[in-house]
């Protein structure tokens, strides 16, 4: 039996870029020659890829982890590293995807095909043929590759159906969609039969088609929470049209204008802007009531168990979808784009402890390689060049106090 999984939780990770090398040219007669180490490859990508043939979140469940391919390492005769194979990950049209610790929203894909970069792969390292110039005639010193980010993420998955059912737990929505769709629910005499979505596909000719979504009971409070009800409210929000579905048996005790009370009420309460999208309110099981109380009821209604009057709700749920789909605009994908500042700017951690912070020092200190002279001499000049050491003295840093930049450390010396 296959689980439908909405929600879950995903670790991602690109490949790591491949070091530089550091090679000089040993051919025949010349045996000192120049430098001719190649660089590392670039470590593959991450992407989330909205795919209409994946229904779930399930292969995330127990495996959260995903790692692309690292870059290869550079090797001499300027021979440069492969580059790290991307890795694609596919996720059901809708999914959202949120930073895992602050709740923002990151990615939300929503048509087959969107996709998200959600971690790059690290940038692969220069070889000692890229720092030859008239001063530095043999450099001894290789970039090392780029770890690249890893990251939490919260994936949530917000059905696409052009038509939800919305009722009380037992009001009939999955013998509904069950007699007017291919989807088989779990069908029983008791509440909360139906703990998962379910979607079918309601056929009505070679040119009418749409999509029905199942939506497990709500309950009042389901708004705040009570029972399952933001699990269950949130697959709601992007269908194009809501079907409310009142017993009209009295369900528990509560009469149908009430449950239709409470209902909109709930949908109203999680998410005001559902109010004001097409609905039709149906009341169910006009099999199990008298001709008089069936009077009295003012919407429409019918019997999904001998099919009374299906076919007349059906034909209206199509119309509203056909409206509803020629006023909508094309939603595209949103990506949340937040490049890290590559300016660096200092942050005290404690008395005579500093750190600084920018893509661009921050790198600088990475890629190379600390434990040799002259990749140190290099690092200095390319801070020297973005302005870090007149940053730490403007700053209040004084000679000894330790500065951090990314996880090297060093006692700070002004300039003469």
């Amino acid at each position: 039996m296959s689980v439908f999984v909405d929600e879950a939780q995903l670790n991602v990770k690109g490949g790591q870029g491949g070091a530089g090398c550091v090679s000089f040219r040993r051919e025949g007669p010349e045996s000192m020659g120049g430098p001719n180490g190649g660089d590392g490859g670039k470590g593959g990508d991450v992407w989330l890829v909205a795919d209409r043939n994946v229904a779930s979140l399930l292969a995330f469940r127990d495996h959260p982890h995903r790692r692309a391919k690292d870059g290869v390492h550079g090797k001499g005769k300027d021979l440069h590293g492969r580059r790290g194979e991307d890795l694609f990950i596919a996720v059901p049209e809708g999914t959202v995807a949120k930073d895992m610790y602050s709740g923002e929203i990151l990615a939300d894909l929503v048509h087959h095909g969107d996709r998200w970069m959600a971690s790059p792969g690290g940038r692969g390292g220069r070889g000692n043929a890229k720092f030859f110039n008239n001063r530095r005639r043999a450099p001894s010193f290789a970039e090392q590759g780029e770890d690249a980010t890893e990251r939490w993420l919260a994936l949530e998955l917000k059905l696409m159906a052009d038509v939800a059912l919305v009722g009380f737990p037992n009001a009939g929505k999955s013998t509904f969609i069950s007699t007017v769709s291919a989807a088989k629910p779990k069908i029983a005499n008791y509440p909360f039969t139906t703990l998962e979505p379910h979607l079918g596909v309601v056929r009505i000719d070679d040119s009418t088609e749409f999509i029905m979504a199942d939506i497990p009971g709500l309950i009042e409070g389901a708004s705040e929470g009570r029972g399952l009800g933001h699990q269950f409210l949130r697959h709601i929000e992007r269908a194009r049209v809501l079907c409310y579905l009142i017993d009209l048996v009295a369900l528990d005790g509560i009469e149908p204008d009430e449950q239709l009370r409470i209902l909109q009420h709930e949908v109203g309460n999680y998410r005001p802007e559902l109010l004001a999208r097409p609905s039709l309110i149906v009341g169910t099981k006009t099999d199990s009531i008298t001709p008089e109380a069936l009077a009295e009821w003012p919407h429409l209604s019918m019997s999904a168990i001998t099919t009374q009057n299906v076919r007349k709700i059906v034909g209206e749920l199509a119309q509203q979808v056909t409206y509803a789909r020629d006023a909508e605009p094309d939603v595209e994908a949103t990506v949340i784009m937040r490049p890290e500042p590559e300016h660096a700017w200092v942050e005290q951690l404690k008395q005579n402890e500093f750190r600084v912070h920018g893509r661009g020092a921050e790198r600088i200190v990475a890629l190379n390689d600390v434990t040799t002279p002259e990749a140190l001499n290099y690092i200095d000049e390319k801070l020297a060049k973005l302005g870090v050491p007149k940053l730490l003295s403007r700053a209040g840093v004084r000679e000894g106090d330790v500065v951090w930049i990314s996880q090297f450390s060093f006692e700070f010396v002004p300039e003469v």
